[in-house]
């Protein structure tokens, strides 16, 4: 990352202390508004075609020792990535909850992981600067891609030249925690092909169907992390890619598709930036397992509740997702990607996906 854009981080994080500083020498209590978290507070933004929170908020005051106590602990924070940022350094969202234990003020501390995770979700909305450019990573999320994809990527060793085929083995070309590092030098894809489970991920590339149908495999890992949705994104946004979807054919897999497409509740404050709305949902269909007759599992009280809970979500209220639901409540079936396997192990490739994506209009 450049030195402007951690100068320009670090100056919002030292205006959100300098508001307290303030607040302190008006004689006012400190407090820091919010919007409400909830999903009461979510609005679906149909121009843009993802969540955004909506007006409501809430304020954190020092009028309480509870109050008092989360303000401190983001001053602490906003201190620590200030420094990190000067000093050009990152951080794992897990070092950050460990390392609060050697700041010397006990109060400071944060209780479990899932605290200091959501401070840092707060200080992404009241600054309006993300956490990559705090430098903070999540855990490895492990996302990788194959296809006719030549890039540059920043990295604290200097710029790297990669093709994520030519260059890399079987496993792909790793997502970094900042896909904006990354710059686009050429591309011959013609779609990016986005692949819930790693199994099917295998299948594809070693099936050669990146280099058969020109595309851009993006491996998922189930619910997909900030970077990969990222990532989609430019690739839509930049390189005019269409964006297609590849998961299970259950709930929970659907809703993996609209964090690719409409955002989540969670990130709703970077859905513009995180989502793709023009994303395109491929499969498992419940059409699929009722005309393929494919392997399945019933589904559990939990899976149709979910299903039920979809028909009302604005996500879903389409003609083809108000009839695939309902279908799949008809059958009571479930089915996995992998399934698929019970026609041959080519036929997802050589069968499935071609006439998927060309019935799409992406062939």
């Amino acid at each position: 990352m450049s030195t402007d854009t951690n100068q320009e981080a670090r100056e919002q994080l030292i205006d959100l202390a300098a508001e307290f500083y303030d607040q302190f020498e008006g004689g006012e209590i400190p407090s820091m508004s919010l919007p409400t978290r909830t999903k009461s507070n979510i609005e679906y933004d149909e121009e843009k075609g993802v969540w955004v929170y909506g007006d409501r908020t809430s304020r954190r005051s020092a009028n309480s020792v509870r109050g008092a106590q989360k303000l401190l602990k983001a001053v602490y924070t906003i201190e620590f990535l200030a420094d990190q940022l000067e000093e050009d350094r990152s951080s794992t969202l897990r070092e950050l909850y460990y390392l609060s234990e050697s700041w010397d003020n006990d109060n400071a501390q944060f209780n479990d992981q899932d605290e200091s995770n959501q401070l840092i979700e707060d200080l992404e909305i009241v600054s309006e600067v993300t956490r990559e450019d705090f430098h903070m990573r999540p855990e490895e999320s492990g996302a990788k891609v194959m296809g006719p994809l030549h890039i540059r990527e920043q990295t604290n060793r200097g710029e790297r030249d990669i093709h994520c085929q030519l260059d890399v083995g079987q496993g792909g070309y790793q997502i970094p925690n900042n896909p904006d590092t990354i710059e686009f030098l050429d591309n011959d894809a013609d779609f990016v092909l986005c692949v819930e489970t790693g199994g099917m991920r295998d299948r594809l590339v070693e099936n050669g169907f990146d280099a058969d149908y020109d595309a851009l495999i993006v491996h998922l890992g189930g619910q997909p992390a900030r970077a990969t949705r990222r990532l989609i994104r430019r690739l839509h946004d930049e390189l005019e890619l269409p964006v297609t979807v590849f998961a299970d054919g259950d709930p929970w897999s659907y809703r993996i598709y609209g964090s690719v497409a409409y955002g989540s509740i969670k990130s709703a404050h970077l859905s513009e930036y995180l989502a793709t709305p023009e994303a395109k949902y491929i499969g498992i269909q419940p059409a699929d397992i009722v005309e393929y007759d494919l392997p399945t599992d019933p589904l559990s009280d939990s899976d149709i509740n979910a299903l039920e809970s979809e028909l009302s979500d604005p996500r879903f209220q389409t003609d083809y997702w108000e009839e695939q639901i309902e279908l799949q409540l008809e059958i009571g079936k479930k089915a996995e990607q992998q399934s698929l396997a019970a026609r041959g192990l080519d036929f997802v490739t050589d069968t499935y996906l071609p006439e998927r994506l060309e019935a799409m209009g992406v062939l």
